[in-house]
């Protein structure tokens, strides 16, 4: 292995990257806020902005950030994922949006509140779109465990939304590592898993409140080891990956057939010749979903490691007429890199995980960097309650390891992997995943490079509302720890 020298360090160009203290945020011991939306009320006497004390300003400028119409950052580095680059830049955010991102000196923004970002780095919100937060909290308890529904191969019927706790501690520590949008999944023990649900991480009393707006319906679907283990475990099918394919062809052609009973069913009921039909198709929810992959309107998320797995379920894409959005884990995609780039399909996979199982064997540390250069869109996803808290160090990961077999992977590249090439997975590029006019003003500023092991995220906006501020700690939204002590 090469020598690093400092710079190299300082910058987080390292294979495997440790941080010297982590990114979650203690949370603080206080009830749920049955209102989170809005930043607490701050107490204190205005004069306090007269003092010369870096804690006494940081206290007071939230209050005046959250009750800004318009806040500009200047003077730091800005990362729009976009393609640009501003060193020394500005964002100006108005109305929950981004009105304007350039470079060198900053426009005269009228009564904007300015943060002077000097030194600091912005980049977009980090998108996950592979979590279990909420449906799996912490702590892990069996009582918890409420994201596969492993009752029968096919469960479309189900949605991630109806099991997610919005108050899962998690969720609070993903926001401090940057994190904005997030996509819950089901588990993988299913040939059809069941709906999932793209979130704004933004404490509300329910799932159906944090749902983005205008995000896309989204089914998590499996193949390969674990639904033929989950059911062949039990003496049922699939037990074998013949089994899987035979499961997910029957389910589209069933899906298939219910799709052309509503069409006939509708086309009847609105034709003017009295032919009509009596009675509407019994509706069933496992096919309701199926049928949105059939028409376009629900996008499919598909774990699998094996290339060949994933060529198999583009087959079964082309066979039955509708496309694969994502391959989730995707360890061997860099073998059909050409194809997938082809196809149009992303790839949500893991700077280094691999080896865990035997379909996890050949993945490798240069799989982003591969799809990337092979014109194919790579994702750098968490399943991790821990990982999705580091997503920035993950993406520096993988760019070193494209970096050192002699892949150049720009870092607005590496940027899109966790930011622009996500929010396109799940559905919601023309909203967030950049620092573009007209986007959500989902953006985080970093105390140093987003992909130096040392860097945390100091503050997180969301629709332009501050929702962490590492100096005063994040805003808590979950009782479960009350009265515990942390050190």
């Amino acid at each position: 292995m090469p020598p690093l020298d400092a710079d190299r360090c300082q910058r987080g160009y390292l294979s495997y990257a440790t941080s010297l203290e982590p990114n979650v945020n203690l949370f603080t011991p206080l009830l749920v806020l049955a209102c989170a939306g809005n930043l607490a009320e701050l107490s204190g006497d205005e004069d306090i902005l007269s003092q010369n004390d870096e804690t006494a300003r940081l206290a007071v400028e939230p209050r005046a950030v959250a009750d800004a119409q318009s806040v500009l950052l200047t003077g730091a580095t800005v990362m729009t994922a976009a393609g640009a680059t501003h060193a020394p830049g500005w964002v100006l955010m108005s109305g929950g949006s981004i009105s304007g991102v350039g470079g060198g000196e900053p426009p005269d923004a009228g009564g904007a509140v300015v943060i002077d970002a000097s030194g600091k780095y912005i980049t977009p919100g980090l998108i996950d779109t592979h979590s279990h937060l909420g449906v799996y909290p912490s702590p892990r308890a069996g009582a918890h465990g409420d994201g596969n529904e492993a009752t029968s191969p096919v469960t479309g019927g189900v949605w991630a939304e109806h099991s997610f706790w919005p108050q899962d501690p998690g969720l609070e520590a993903a926001v401090a590592g940057g994190v904005t949008t997030i996509q819950v999944l089901p588990g993988s023990a299913n040939l059809v898993g069941g709906r999932g649900v793209v979130l704004h991480t933004v404490p509300h009393r329910g799932a159906r409140a944090m749902r983005l707006e205008g995000a896309p319906e989204t089914v998590k679907m499996a193949c390969g080891e674990n639904p033929k283990r989950v059911y062949g475990g039990r003496n049922g099918a699939p037990s074998t990956r013949m089994g899987n394919l035979r499961g997910q062809r029957q389910a589209f052609s069933d899906a298939r057939a219910y799709l052309d009973k509503w069409e006939r069913y509708t086309e009847a009921s609105g034709g003017e010749d009295g032919d009509k039909e009596k009675e509407p198709p019994k509706r069933d929810m496992d096919m309701d979903t199926l049928a949105g992959v059939l028409t376009g309107d629900v996008l499919p998320q598909i774990h699998c490691y094996r290339a060949d797995d994933m060529l198999n379920m583009l087959q079964l894409a082309d066979e039955f007429g509708f496309q694969i959005r994502g391959f989730h884990h995707a360890l061997e995609a860099y073998k059909i890199r050409d194809v997938l780039a082809d196809a149009g399909v992303s790839s949500s996979t893991w700077a280094d995980w691999w080896g865990f199982k035997l379909e996890a064997w050949d993945g490798i540390p240069e799989n982003a960097a591969l799809l990337s250069e092979a014109g194919a869109m790579a994702v750098i996803h968490s399943d991790s309650a821990e990982g999705i808290q580091r997503l920035n160090q993950e993406a520096a990961k993988a760019m070193t390891a494209g970096e050192r077999a002699g892949i150049p992977v720009d870092e607005d590249t590496a940027l899109a992997w966790i930011t622009l090439n996500p929010a396109w997975t799940v559905g919601i590029d023309d909203q967030v995943g950049s620092l573009e006019p007209g986007k959500r003003a989902d953006l985080v500023i970093w105390d140093a490079h987003p992909f130096s092991v040392y860097a945390s995220a100091e503050r997180v906006f969301i629709d332009g509302v501050l929702r962490y501020d590492k100096a005063r700690g994040g805003e808590p939204w979950s009782d479960f720890e009350l009265g515990l002590e942390v050190e």
